[in-house]
């Protein structure tokens, strides 16, 4: 990415920021990661929220989803100007929740956003088990909430879970993907029990 390119970047956020647009038309979740090289990890983010509903904000297109979430690569230590600008105006642009994933021993992007998008509630996703330490390492009065490494996907739950607490919609479709959860369970077990242990893997 050019110095062009980050520019760029930065002046469509702060253009985001400063535009008339209404809660509907903004993304209410933005997902951001250090490098493309989080992408799989992170894609488990992806996968939960179109799963429940949400659609993607690409461009200019505003989806005709009611709930939509953006996606960006922003890195703490390569564009530290880009990550100061996606969260100092994150409240602005009309975003409810940041997930941040960020790998390496020094995965400072998670808990960065968290100090400047404040008071915007920040979900770190470390990518590697050697990221945890650095994801969750906040001093009082500077919260983050954080997942398991590469649980990218409950990431997406929980933030789901934060704005369902004044969107019944979201409750609903929460409660439905539970409800699901619980069938499947129930129905392994049955199965399971009434086949057998041998004859259950064998079919598996």
């Amino acid at each position: 990415m050019t110095v062009s390119e980050i520019q760029s970047l930065i002046d469509d956020l702060e253009a985001k920021a400063t535009s008339d647009r209404s809660a509907e038309e903004t993304p209410d979740i933005g997902i951001i990661m250090g490098s493309d090289s989080d992408l799989d990890t992170m894609y488990g983010a992806y996968e939960a929220l179109t799963e429940l509903g949400f659609e993607e904000e690409t461009g200019d297109e505003i989806p005709e989803s009611r709930f939509t979430f953006e996606t960006y690569v922003v890195s703490a230590h390569r564009t530290p100007e880009l990550m100061y600008t996606y969260a100092e105006t994150a409240s602005d642009r009309g975003l409810d929740v940041i997930i941040a994933g960020a790998g390496g021993k020094s995965a400072d992007l998670p808990n960065m956003t968290a100090s400047l998008a404040f008071p915007v509630p920040v979900i770190g996703v470390p990518v590697q088990e050697k990221s945890v330490d650095s994801v969750i390492g906040m001093p009082t009065g500077a919260p983050i909430t954080a997942v398991d490494a590469g649980k990218s996907f409950n990431a997406a739950l929980s933030a789901i879970q934060m704005l369902a607490r004044e969107h019944a919609e979201l409750e609903e479709r929460l409660l439905r993907y539970h409800d699901g959860l619980q069938a499947n369970v129930g129905s392994v077990s049955r199965d399971l029990h009434a086949s057998g242990t041998e004859t259950f893997r064998e079919q598996r």
